[in-house]
């Protein structure tokens, strides 16, 4: 039986409309640094700051390395303040489904959980605007475990937060390859990706899963088929 479900958030539970994409982008430019759309679209997932350290490291000579920390914090603090104004100017909007798909859960008992790439204060804004701070109040983000996706930490804290000790009862739903990684790594028993975020279903089938959705207003019939197939059959009779 699944006891706990584990969300991604940007993508999976709230619309993406590139907003990450741009701000992550923008912020490097501003250091000098241009990377391809695409290059970056593949680090979708992971946390934000270890993708602005990947490329500035990647693009800073060997003698001035000892100036990368300062680097990366000036770009992340851009990146931030850049994402905050795409989330002011076009919203935060719930993906259609979401709320009802947490509510069933929430009525059947099972625990609900949402990882992040995003840092907290970052994370917390996203739920504010949404509206989703009781619901997923069990919340793990990238800073707080020592590696993101497609590390399964992030998955394990939500396990530990919500007192769920066996992988085969969880359930984990995201839409990039990097969040399919990181719920195979774990050994959760359900491996959800799906298909609102920036990747589409052909890239999400050549990463380990279990189920491809269109979204996550799909997810309550899954675990309804689920709950049907392993609940105990009616006794007989000696």
């Amino acid at each position: 039986m699944i006891r706990l479900v584990v969300f991604d958030l940007a993508g999976t539970l709230v619309e993406d409309h590139g907003e990450v994409l741009v701000s992550v982008t923008s912020a490097l430019e501003r250091q000098g640094i241009q990377v391809p759309t695409d290059e970056i679209r593949e680090w979708r997932g992971a946390s934000k700051r270890d993708v602005i350290r990947h490329f500035i490291e990647r693009h800073t000579d060997t003698g001035a390395a000892g100036a990368t920390g300062d680097r990366v914090d000036r770009t992340y603090a851009d990146f931030r303040r850049l994402l905050a104004e795409q989330y002011a100017t076009h919203g935060i909007t719930p993906i259609a489904g979401a709320a009802r798909t947490l509510d069933w859960l929430g009525d059947r008992g099972i625990r609900i959980a949402a990882t992040t790439g995003f840092d907290r204060d970052v994370a917390d804004l996203i739920l504010a605007r949404a509206g989703w701070q009781q619901p997923l109040a069990n919340l793990v983000c990238g800073s707080d475990v020592p590696l993101g996706r497609p590390a399964p930490y992030m998955i394990f804290r939500a396990m530990e937060a919500a007192r769920v000790t066996n992988v085969r009862e969880v359930a984990v739903v995201g839409d990039t390859p990097l969040d399919l990684q990181a719920e195979s790594n774990a050994g959760v028993k359900t491996i959800v990706g799906v298909l609102t975020g920036a990747h589409g279903e052909a890239r999400l089938r050549r990463e380990p899963h279990t189920h491809i959705l269109s979204g996550v207003g799909a997810l309550p019939d899954l675990i309804a088929r689920e709950l049907e197939r392993t609940a105990p059959g009616p006794e007989v009779a000696p």
